[in-house]
């Protein structure tokens, strides 16, 4: 007979590989950003990519922007940058505000161009273990 902890190491892997697969399908059908909203100001992804960490953005949502145990998934595609800039500033659920002060707008904008410089996780489709 396997014991509880024997059979938790066997599904764990698993679940991750679906929860991969269900979030890869996810971005997949997302919707097609909006022609008519503002383009984000110029940013630097590599600049970003140092705030993203020295601001501390990774504790919550990953190095790689993927989502995490306490934050969402924000790339590849991130919130237009209207919202997602109004959301750092004024969030509503348990991320603290990050004020102009902490993270200036140029700042702001350099974490954005590397949020949207992160690849797209491959397809389901394209996962052997998923066959």
């Amino acid at each position: 007979m396997q014991s509880a902890k024997c059979k938790v190491n066997v599904l764990l892997p698993i679940a991750a590989v679906l929860a991969t697969a269900v979030i890869s399908i996810a971005a997949a059908q997302a919707p097609a950003p909006n022609p008519t909203a503002p383009a984000a100001p110029a940013g630097n992804a590599d600049t970003g990519k140092k705030l993203f960490v020295s601001v501390g953005c990774y504790q919550c949502h990953g190095y790689e922007a993927q989502g995490g145990s306490a934050g969402p998934r924000l790339a590849p595609r991130p919130l237009p940058y209207a919202g997602f800039s109004r959301y750092v500033r004024r969030p509503t659920n348990q991320m603290p505000p990050y004020t102009e002060r902490l993270v200036p707008d140029t700042d702001l904008a350099h974490i954005y161009a590397y949020l949207q410089s992160r690849p797209t996780p491959p397809a389901a489709a394209t996962i052997p273990l998923l066959q």
